[in-house]
């Protein structure tokens, strides 16, 4: 087992999470905001003081809970109760931490302590140098001529490789293993971890993390965690990619009460990759052959649009017993793998008092359910933003353990021109925000262990060609997939819900079904990767028959490197709501009339001949 020497300061962290209702803030022309410290603890008001301490005793904490043999040269801690304890004498700095709201102010000392070098009893597999240790010309004689005398002994450290201070250099060009949060010049050709304000790279291998996950309050403390994992697992006998998985499940689950374990870091890997599994298999049965997925999330506002159009009463009763009509239409399992619920729904009771998740379920149906929370004008602008996503993560974990395996997320683009025919929305601004909030959204599901649908959709109801739809679909989605990417969804867990290409509602010249399947067929091709799980079609404005005879002729078209298949509201209910009325007398009716389309759409799934 490694003998690991610690090189670096301990520091008492003190974070003063300050009372603004209390203390006196001015803001002066650029509005900044100034507070005078007269810091003595009776001028200033604070809501929560908590010690804890860092520097190199962050180090030395994951590696105890690693398991591996470390001490920090001069000092005496130990490991009590998950974190690390130092003796009252031992030598260390402190920092005040002031927090107002989310942003983060520094006191610290101008008379550092001397970072102390201390000549190991026994041999030392590693030197560590730790971000906070005060690198002098002393320092670096020491450790050089101890690594001189000691050929075994390798060293990592952690410093700004563009320091210009000699000594600093000087102990780079002797490093086994170098972390930094700057990529390092050509010049240093050596193993080095880049530790970045949003991922981590270790020789060729890169990891995405998350800062508003990590309950450490500053990146001194979050990057320390960091570096220290990656050191930890590295010596475990972790692959660089395993390193850097170990570093973000550590970082973005640790607290200021400690750091995880080895084990406990384990176990949440492997949860992950099992979690991983499963997304991929809901995905993949959500768009089995011959199957759709029934939309059913029509939020307030649209049923309401629906009801009054046909007399019916909208209440939550009614929403009830309209969607009950749906869930209990004989052999749905043959032609649905999936329901998307609304929220209210997602609530309600079946007839037998099984919640509708429940009765689905029970049927060998998906349940899933919509999660955003509607569109919001851009600032004086027409366009749209879809909102939702400051509490998705909550939510979804409620969704979760209701039993609900799947989402969708819906961003509308509507196209306008000008009087002068040239096109003026969408923006390629709204594209962009958009993109990115469904990339987030399809993450923030993935970590919930939730099947996201994406659903960008270019709306029917305009005066455009079938070419412009091609190439702004086309445009969508290559802004959606590089959003995506960027993000780290895994494309083999998420499902597409778009729009068929064709000419808008109000276009002097519709398009036949031919060239809804050729442009289609040709847009996704050109746009879609191939990893992703599959691709479902919404019905958006189209009448009842011409969604199907559309569905049929991208079928046609294919095969495709994805499964293909239907996501239909209205294209499969619209028929149900003519025959039900608001009357459950005419339920029979209904479902008879929602069967057909079914059937109907199932069939589209095939070839014609």
């Amino acid at each position: 087992m490694s003998n690991i020497l610690i090189i670096g300061n301990v520091i008492k962290d003190v974070y003063l999470r300050l009372d603004e209702h209390q203390n006196h803030f001015e803001q002066d022309e650029n509005g900044t905001s100034w507070l005078d410290l007269a810091f003595n603890g009776e001028t200033h008001h604070f809501m929560r003081r908590i010690s804890i301490f860092g520097g190199s005793a962050i180090t030395l904490e994951v590696l105890s809970k690693f398991g591996l043999t470390s001490h920090i040269a001069g000092v005496r801690a130990h490991l009590i109760d998950g974190g690390i304890e130092v003796d009252h004498d031992s030598p260390h700095d402190y920092r005040y931490i002031l927090c107002r709201d989310n942003e983060v102010a520094y006191l610290t000392s101008t008379k550092r302590a001397h970072t102390i070098w201390e000549m190991p009893a026994g041999h030392v597999d590693w030197i560590f140098v730790d971000r906070s240790a005060i690198i002098s010309p002393q320092l670096t004689q020491q450790l050089l001529k101890f690594l001189s005398l000691s050929q075994q002994t390798r060293l990592a450290i952690y410093t700004d490789p563009y320091t210009s201070d000699e000594a600093t250099l000087t102990l780079l060009k002797h490093a086994d293993l170098i972390f930094t949060e700057q990529k390092l010049p050509a010049h240093f050709t050596g193993f080095y971890c880049h530790i970045a304000k949003d991922y981590i790279s270790l020789s060729g291998e890169k990891i995405a993390w998350h800062p508003e996950k990590a309950d450490l309050f500053t990146h001194l403390t979050t990057n320390s965690t960091i570096a220290a994992t990656v050191f930890s697992a590295l010596l475990k006998g972790k692959t660089n990619a395993e390193a850097l998985q170990f570093a973000k499940i550590n970082v973005e689950n640790a607290t200021l009460r400690g750091t995880l374990d080895y084990q406990t870091i384990e176990d949440n890997l492997r949860e992950e990759q099992n979690h991983t599994v499963s997304i991929t298999d809901i995905a993949r049965a959500l768009v089995a052959p011959g199957k759709g997925i029934l939309a059913a999330d029509e939020s307030g506002g649209s049923i309401h649009k629906k009801f009054e159009a046909a007399g019916i009463p909208d209440d939550e009763a009614h929403r009830r017993d309209y969607r009950n009509i749906f869930f209990t239409t004989p052999d749905l399992e043959k032609y649905v793998s999936g329901v998307i619920l609304f929220d209210e729904t997602a609530r309600q009771h079946a007839d037998d008092g099984r919640s509708f998740i429940d009765f689905l379920t029970a049927k060998g149906i998906i349940p899933g359910v919509k999660v955003d929370k509607g569109l919001v004008k851009f600032h004086n602008s027409e366009e749209t933003w879809t909102d939702g996503l400051t509490d998705l993560d909550d939510r979804l974990k409620e969704y979760y353990n209701m039993g609900l395996r799947f989402a969708k997320w819906r961003a509308a683009f509507e196209v306008r021109f000008d009087e002068n025919g040239k096109m003026i929305t969408p923006t390629p601004h709204a594209i962009q925000k958009n993109c990115e909030i469904l990339a987030k959204y399809a993450l923030a599901c993935q970590n919930a262990s939730i099947v996201p649908i994406v659903e960008p959709e270019v709306v029917h109801d305009g005066d455009y060609s079938v070419e412009t739809c091609a190439k702004l679909t086309t445009a969508i989605l290559h802004q959606l997939f590089e959003e995506l990417s960027l993000a780290k969804v895994q494309l083999e867990g998420c499902l597409l819900k778009c729009n068929m290409v064709l000419a808008g509602k109000q276009y002097h010249h519709p398009s036949t079904p031919e060239e809804v399947g050729r442009w289609t067929a040709h847009v996704l091709r050109t746009a879609v990767p191939p990893e992703l799980a599959g691709v479902v079609f919404l019905s958006g404005g189209q009448t009842v028959t011409q969604a199907t005879e559309n569905l049929q002729a991208v079928t046609n078209c294919g095969p495709y490197p994805w499964p293909v298949t239907f996501s239909y509201a209205r294209a499969l209910q619209g028929p149900a709501l003519d025959a039900w009325q608001g009357d459950n007398a005419n339920a029979d009716a209904a479902r008879t009339a929602f069967r057909q389309r079914l059937i109907a759409n199932a069939n589209a799934l095939k070839k014609s001949v």
